[in-house]
């Protein structure tokens, strides 16, 4: 069970280490003129044959289809908020703030997970003393952030840091929140990549609604480079670091503490960006603030993942 429960939170860090390419590159296209729009909704285009090809070579459509039929109302809410709720509001932010900003922001996610988990999981009573532990291992995370980013913040004008906060704080509660309930509406049924490809394709409706907007009142397309940008971002983000982290979280769905560790290993996507910014676009290394922060948050993530 140990064993376990150490792979899970290892394939939320591989997990968090291929999405922070996704901080950075939705950084990229913004600055080179990018359409928000496009680089949200390409990536899920681009996901689409992928899984296709997946789900199929394991003979697994079938089954996907008849789970999608059951309940399709419900697929298509939470698979909307899941992935559309969840990483329109990303790209769009990223045309406000740099790519450090938004994975630093992005962390509310940790304590989305835990403030959701009552109201989804309606089961989840008696463990309130392995939530405190998560609480505070968490907020030592969310302190390491705070004081990582406290520098640069003070550069970042007011109108940019609202553009790019509030909807990343949307995107925090709407991934945790698809996911987990579309592992309660599967229950174990399907698999991991039956259950990305169900959501991506019922996600569909939203990112053509967008697109459709994108064409007829923006009058946009993509760009060359943003088609092969979003590829990239759809091949290590999209299909590697999704099927990474939902095989993680569909290990710890049965312990809501443990579950909540998992998510907490996506802190560590702060320093990959940061890692990212310093060699890909050239930012100044980490001052103390930045020294201190990333203390806290390993702080944080060893407690997490000792106390699981």
């Amino acid at each position: 069970m140990q064993l376990s429960k150490k792979r899970a939170i290892f394939l939320g860090l591989a997990a968090s280490l291929l999405f922070s390419i996704t901080f950075i590159l939705n950084r990229l296209m913004s600055l080179h003129g990018g359409g928000w729009i496009w680089s949200a909704s390409l990536r899920f285009y681009w996901m689409l044959p992928f899984f296709l090809i997946i789900v199929a070579c394991q003979r697994g459509l079938k089954g996907l289809l008849a789970e999608i039929k059951k309940d399709f109302g419900a697929w298509l809410v939470w698979s909307t908020i899941g992935f559309g709720f969840f990483y329109a509001p990303l790209t769009f932010a990223a045309a406000y703030t740099p790519s450090w900003l938004l994975a630093s922001t992005w962390q509310v996610t940790i304590i989305a997970g835990i403030i959701l988990a009552p109201f989804i999981n309606r089961n989840a009573s008696g463990i309130q003393h392995d939530f405190r532990s998560s609480v505070i291992f968490s907020g030592i995370i969310l302190l390491g952030i705070i004081i990582m980013q406290v520098r640069h913040a003070q550069i970042i004008p007011a109108e940019n840091i609202l553009k790019g906060v509030t909807p990343v704080i949307i995107a925090a509660f709407a991934y945790p929140l698809g996911n987990r309930k579309m592992m309660q509406l599967t229950n174990g049924r399907l698999n991991v990549y039956q259950r990305v490809l169900g959501m991506i394709l019922c996600s569909m409706p939203f990112w053509f609604i967008l697109n459709i907007y994108e064409i007829v009142v923006a009058r946009s397309t993509p760009s060359v480079d943003q088609y092969l940008q979003t590829l990239v971002v759809a091949v290590f983000s999209g299909v590697l670091a999704t099927i990474l982290f939902f095989s993680a979280t569909d290990k710890a769905r049965a312990d809501e503490k443990q579950l909540a560790a998992v998510e907490a290993t996506q802190s560590t996507e702060v320093l990959f960006a940061l890692i990212g910014e310093v060699v890909i676009l050239g930012s100044a290394l980490p001052d103390a603030y930045g020294v201190a922060g990333i203390a806290l948050v390993m702080l944080g993530m060893t407690l997490h993942s000792l106390k699981s």
